[in-house]
């Protein structure tokens, strides 16, 4: 007969807080963001501020509003930029990174050209790169790349440098080829760090195509902030800017998402760490 007592049997959540606890991820932020456009609409209206300095939030969607079907190619030829320039630096970076995990020799010769690249500052060779590329999409896509591309690798290096040391040498006892090594051991172990590098380099690559915006385009978000603000519609400019944050959000958001379709692992294992 077991002499061990029977556990105190714990409380059952509710079907409200399993909800709340659901979508507090969500309804928390959705609360605090409705709350501080509230705010800032009525600091604006109670001080009077001119919209020429600070726009309240009604103000910049009816500047919004009469673009109409024209604001939608702006957001597809900036969202367009963001894509090529994520997916040139994550096809660059991540075979790039098992060839420096895999060679000491080749990192050292190769990381301080790449330091060299990351500390020049992107603005500044721009516009060389414009005359270099021209004014189309390839310039753009280029700049992009540029801002976007170190991060996931030094990330993905990183993961790959950092698979268990035990695993590694029970590798080495099974005698497995640099292919197996690396599919069936270091990949898997790198994934989170290869994942926080894809979501560092998607926000960043929304700031490279701003920045390529600036230098060169025709349509795009970037070229709008800075038509609009030569004319002084503060208000159109604010409008620009809320949609690239919009579109950094998702974008991040859709990494996320991907992670934790395809790895729901390495997604959970973040968590962890975070908690």
């Amino acid at each position: 007969m077991d002499a061990t007592p029977n556990a105190p049997l714990l409380p059952q959540p509710s079907r409200a807080q399993r909800l709340w606890r659901s979508g507090q991820g969500v309804a928390v932020p959705a609360v605090t963001l409705v709350l501080f456009v509230l705010l800032w609409e009525g600091v604006v209206r109670a001080f009077g501020i001119p919209p020429y300095l600070l726009p309240a939030p009604s103000r910049v969607a009816t500047e919004l509003d009469k673009l109409g079907v024209q604001l939608w190619p702006n957001v597809g030829a900036t969202l367009l930029t963001v894509l090529a320039g994520f997916l040139v630096s994550v096809a660059v970076s991540l075979p790039l990174a098992v060839v420096l995990a895999a060679s000491p020799f080749v990192a050292r010769a190769v990381y301080p050209l790449l330091l060299i690249t990351q500390s020049t500052p992107i603005v500044a060779i721009a516009p060389i790169l414009v005359v270099m590329l021209g004014t189309g999409q390839l310039s753009r896509a280029t700049i992009t790349f540029l801002i976007a591309f170190f991060p996931l690798l030094v990330g993905t290096v990183t993961g790959l440098l950092s698979t268990p040391r035990d695993t590694v040498e029970l590798s080495r006892v099974l005698r497995t080829s640099f292919l197996q090594d690396l599919w069936m051991i270091r990949l898997p172990a790198a994934v989170p760090f290869v994942f926080s590098g894809l979501k560092v380099a998607i926000s960043l690559s929304v700031i490279g195509a701003v920045v390529a915006e600036f230098v060169t385009a025709n349509k795009g978000l970037g070229y709008l902030i800075t038509q609009s603000t030569a004319f002084f519609n503060v208000p159109l400019a604010f409008g620009a800017v809320i949609l690239l944050s919009l579109m950094g959000v998702t974008l991040f958001q859709a990494v996320v998402l991907v992670e934790r379709v395809f790895f729901p692992w390495s997604a959970q294992a973040e968590r962890l760490a975070r908690e």
